[in-house]
């Protein structure tokens, strides 16, 4: 990946060692599942924001979210992991794989 590109994806997407890492804030019991694609926060820092059915309780909205994701994504769930915020709306999800076309998926998922 070239040093323009990286800088492009900064604000987004943390990418190292065939992982990329970037924040989703998730609403559960979101009437469907879906991604609505990125979003800034207050601090200029983004986020995906995804929406999904199940309610935040037992893991459910976090599993539902590690699902969506891999389905959006067309990876294996078993790819996908929840790193940090898992009681919380804004987490930190890390994805392992081939860091290029991960990076690309994710950033075609801007609205």
């Amino acid at each position: 990946m070239s040093a323009s590109r990286s800088d492009a994806v900064a604000d987004r997407l943390r990418i190292a060692g065939g992982m990329v890492s970037f924040h989703v804030r998730l609403t559960p019991k979101g009437g469907r599942d879906a991604v609505e694609g990125w979003q800034a926060a207050s601090d200029g820092s983004e986020h995906l924001k995804a929406r999904v059915r199940a309610v935040p309780e037992d893991g459910k909205a976090n599993a539902a979210l590690v699902e969506l994701l891999a389905k959006t994504l067309a990876v294996p769930k078993s790819s996908l992991r929840i790193a940090s915020g898992a009681t919380a709306r804004l987490k930190r999800v890390e994805i392992t794989g081939d860091s290029a076309t991960l990076a690309a998926r994710l950033e075609g998922l801007a609205k």
